[in-house]
């Protein structure tokens, strides 16, 4: 049996595929892992055969191409619909594997058979440094400075739910590019997607086209053995979002609705209003931004009483409405200052 699916939903942005699939030979060749690529192409204008025939000698991958596009949160689920391994680890078509990937998970696999779900640390680096270079890019010249994406110090094994923790995962494991997780236990919870609302095609218009994932994670793990990686073992990049307009709303209404399926999971009460304080933090602040500004979208699906008045009574959001720009305007004054020493 496989053991591990690396399952890619994409779209366009081949030069992205092309170095994540690059990344994938380069972890292969440094250590031998039992592991297959399935991609689910969500009808890209973009020749995406022409990059996936480049690697098929160098390893198993399974292709599947949909007549239409069909969303991001189908694309997901259609991806994961592909494998065959024991475990599934998503990935974006923007994120690229370390030289030594397979070696450390060989031996987080072996050293925890009673786990899961695997929360693996991931590098931030800007896209404009993997994009610009020698297509495609040899991760071996990856900079040694790159910013974690969980600064959480260590790693650890532990239930599931100890997991939602924004000091360990500050989007509380939004970004599904960071979870390898057991199939069988995906399989058996798919019913719980909303068939209409993952059915949507206007991106993160729904809770289930933007992150379907979480849905079947927070019912079909919350007994499980859970382990976090602290050492990265992958790299996503920042900068070729087609979303970022959506990030204001994606981190002030989305993010808070994921605590709401760790809840209904058995999230202990007292911290899910300790992680919902956080996760509301910016709420007036991105508001703003979202009604007033021409970058930043969302307004449309956000439902005021659902989203805004039932969060009225977390006190970080009237502190954030004080704190964040005034964190920004002394900034500003230190740049400044800094400028004219």
């Amino acid at each position: 049996m496989v053991k591990l699916s690396i399952c890619i939903p994409t779209y366009n942005r081949i030069e992205c595929l092309d170095n994540c699939l690059n990344s994938i030979l380069i972890a292969k060749k440094k250590h031998n892992f039992n592991f297959e690529v399935c991609i689910s192409d969500n009808c890209s204008k973009d020749d995406v055969k022409k990059i996936i025939d480049k690697y098929n000698d160098f390893f198993d991958i399974i292709f599947h191409r949909n007549p239409t596009n069909l969303g991001l949160g189908v694309n997901i689920l259609k991806a994961v619909s592909l494998a065959k391994g024991e475990f599934v680890w998503l990935l974006g078509n923007d994120d690229l594997l370390l030289p030594e990937t397979f070696l450390h998970l060989e031996k987080i696999l072996k050293n925890n058979f009673s786990v899961d779900f695997f929360y693996i640390n991931s590098y931030h680096i800007n896209s404009s440094t993997i994009l610009n270079g020698q297509q495609p890019y040899d991760t071996k010249n990856l900079p040694t400075n790159m910013k974690k994406f969980s600064s959480f110090p260590y790693s650890f094994k532990s239930k599931f739910l100890d997991l939602i923790n924004h000091k360990i995962s500050f989007d509380f494991i939004l970004g599904m590019f960071l979870v390898i997780f057991k199939k069988e236990l995906w399989d058996k919870n798919l019913y719980r997607i909303n068939k209409a609302c993952i059915e949507e095609k206007k991106i993160y218009s729904t809770f289930d086209n933007t992150a379907p994932h979480v849905i079947i994670w927070s019912s079909a793990f919350k007994d499980s053995s859970a382990y976090f990686q602290s050492k990265p073992l992958s790299v996503n990049m920042h900068g070729v979002r087609e979303w970022a307009d959506l990030y204001p709303f994606v981190e002030s209404i989305r993010i808070p609705e994921v605590l709401n399926y760790y809840r209904k999971a058995g999230l202990n009460l007292y911290k899910y209003f300790y992680y919902k304080n956080f996760a509301v933090r910016k709420l007036f602040i991105n508001l703003i931004k979202i009604y007033f500004f021409k970058n930043t979208k969302g307004k449309e699906y956000i439902d005021i009483k659902k989203h805004v008045l039932s969060n009225m009574l977390y006190p970080s959001i009237y502190f954030g409405l004080v704190y964040f720009p005034l964190r920004k305007i002394l900034k500003l004054i230190f740049r400044i200052k800094t400028k004219l020493n």
